[in-house]
């Protein structure tokens, strides 16, 4: 199996998550670096190349060519012998690039990789949310009614962002239902672990 087919995901991250390109090939290569280091014991001597708009990864490995049975670290050095099934015309003290595979990381570390991508990149999405909504506070704002709860109206906004409407933030008369529009104010927005909580107010004297 190919990186390509592996990282197949890549674009589908920059779309759905609106990630612009620069963020999610910085959050990629932490990724990777976190994994290698994790791998090997150390990222220093790797090089990672990635294009997100395909989807498409490179990683490769560089190693200095050492006489044979001289190896001392096997991650940073390699042997004449190996070294010359790359290239056959390898000497003793020359550096040896060489691709490495995700697949030949193992399926712990690809479980691993994968699961640190996702985390980034909603912990990233998550941040994005917070400092938006944050630089609203105070502001008029609608959404739309997605889920009745007996203390609080769950809303949703054109973005899909969730946003509370707690029981003692409504009108006495408000009267709601499933897909109606709420007009109200951000009053507040923090941080719930990694989560934005976004809290909605229709008692607001800036509303009255």
């Amino acid at each position: 199996m190919e990186n390509l087919a592996l990282i197949d995901s890549f674009s589908e991250f920059k779309d759905d998550k609106l990630i612009d390109r620069v963020s999610l090939m910085v959050i990629l290569e932490e990724v990777f670096k976190n994994t290698l280091k994790r791998k090997f014991g150390s990222d220093e001597n790797f090089d990672i190349i990635i294009n997100p708009d395909k989807g498409d990864l490179e990683i490769w490995r560089n190693r200095v060519v050492v006489e044979d049975g001289r190896v001392e670290d096997s991650n940073q050095e390699i042997t004449l012998t190996e070294a010359r099934k790359i290239e056959p015309d390898f000497e003793v003290g020359e550096d040896v690039s060489e691709e490495v595979k995700l697949v030949e990381l193992g399926r712990r570390s690809i479980q691993y990789l994968r699961q640190n991508l996702v985390a980034k990149i909603f912990e990233h999405d998550s941040t994005n949310i917070f400092n938006r909504f944050k630089d609203q506070e105070g502001n008029l704002y609608t959404a739309e009614v997605h889920h009745i709860r007996s203390r609080e109206i769950i809303l949703l906004d054109d973005d899909g962002n969730e946003i509370i409407l707690p029981k003692d933030r409504q009108i006495p008369s408000d009267f709601f239902r499933k897909g109606d529009n709420v007009r109200g104010i951000i009053e507040t927005v923090e941080l719930r672990g990694n989560k934005p909580r976004i809290i909605f107010s229709r008692t607001s004297p800036v509303l009255l």
